[in-house]
């Protein structure tokens, strides 16, 4: 009897005990062997279930294209366009007027794709110009929560901070373009 406690005991004991981190295998866009930063893997595994990858045709650095709901990475590919990034980005993702009337589930498949790649990216130690359209993209989005009563709580996502992140990540592009995105950032309904 005693014995069969200690048993037990062992097994709760290594049942019980944290699984060590690892790559989850369903991350069809995580194709290279370099550790992702926490914030990249944390986007990776919650996009797990909501992305698809193509098995014929691939995008940036080999990374597979990506489809989050009916948008794939390959329609709004940044690095397709001759187009300074925060150009294309002002372009590509521009809201209507009045903002809350903008379809946001298309802007978070936009993101996704964006998130998606970049994890591939980042997965291969590629270029990470595709930083700046893909926070501008989580600056839509979040002002487009904001215009619909629904401002993220999470202080990394607030249209403040997200404006400093394009902002930064931008730097060195025209100095008008930093403006236009300024100017966005004070639009919120």
């Amino acid at each position: 009897m005693r014995a069969s406690l200690i048993t037990l005991a062992c097994v709760s004991g290594v049942l019980a005990a944290p699984a060590p981190a690892k790559r989850a295998s369903n991350l069809c866009f995580v194709i290279g062997d370099t550790t992702l930063p926490a914030e990249t893997q944390t986007a990776a595994d919650a996009l797990a279930d909501v992305i698809t990858c193509s098995t014929t045709t691939t995008t940036i650095d080999g990374v597979p294209d990506v489809t989050s709901g009916n948008v794939s990475f390959s329609q709004i590919n940044f690095a397709n366009s001759k187009d300074a990034t925060l150009q294309f980005a002002l372009d590509e993702f521009a809201t209507s007027s009045p903002l809350a009337d903008n379809d946001l589930a298309t802007f978070q498949n936009q993101l996704n794709t964006y998130l998606a790649t970049e994890a591939g990216i980042r997965s291969v130690a590629g270029s990470l110009a595709i930083k700046v359209p893909k926070f501008f993209l989580e600056f839509q989005v979040s002002r487009i929560q904001t215009a619909q009563g629904n401002p993220p709580t999470d202080a990394g996502l607030t249209v403040d901070h997200l404006l400093t992140k394009v902002l930064t990540n931008a730097a060195g592009q025209s100095q008008d373009l930093l403006d236009q995105v300024t100017a966005l950032s004070k639009v919120l309904s």
